[in-house]
């Protein structure tokens, strides 16, 4: 038994594995397509100070997000009795709130569809297989 009773142990080297090959196939998944959009005429422009955002940040900030992510898979996995579903319903949840933003900054319709379409791009990567590895 783990060291929370009643449930089978996670192993945690497989649940940090598992999260960083997710999180390299996830940042790159959305600078892929981040690039596409950008080469469909996406501008990724910004209107507070009118910059766009580069093609690598979609790595930067997917790579990060995501070993945040495995972060919490790895707590969840040392100290939930319930892992898989603790880490379901916590990310779920962050994922809503993080399609708010590009449609509060100002940004066309199109960079919002866009950035929106990226998060769940990651997110489509990240939750279920890390997740699936949480159940062990």
């Amino acid at each position: 038994m783990s060291a929370v009773e009643g449930r089978p142990r996670v192993r945690l080297g497989a649940v940090a594995v598992t999260g960083v090959i997710a999180a390299v196939v996830a940042a790159t998944s959305t600078t892929a397509a981040g690039a596409i959009a950008r080469a469909a005429c996406v501008r990724f422009e910004i209107p507070d100070g009118g910059e766009a955002i580069p093609t690598g940040a979609f790595a930067t900030v997917t790579g990060f997000f995501s070993l945040v992510g495995v972060g919490l898979a790895l707590g969840l996995a040392r100290w939930s009795n319930r892992p898989a579903q603790r880490f379901v319903a916590v990310t779920v949840p962050l994922l809503a709130v993080s399609l708010v933003p590009p449609f509060v900054v100002g940004a066309s319709l199109g960079t919002s569809i866009a950035l929106v379409a990226l998060h769940l791009l990651a997110a489509a990567v990240m939750i279920p297989v890390l997740a699936r590895r949480l159940r062990g």
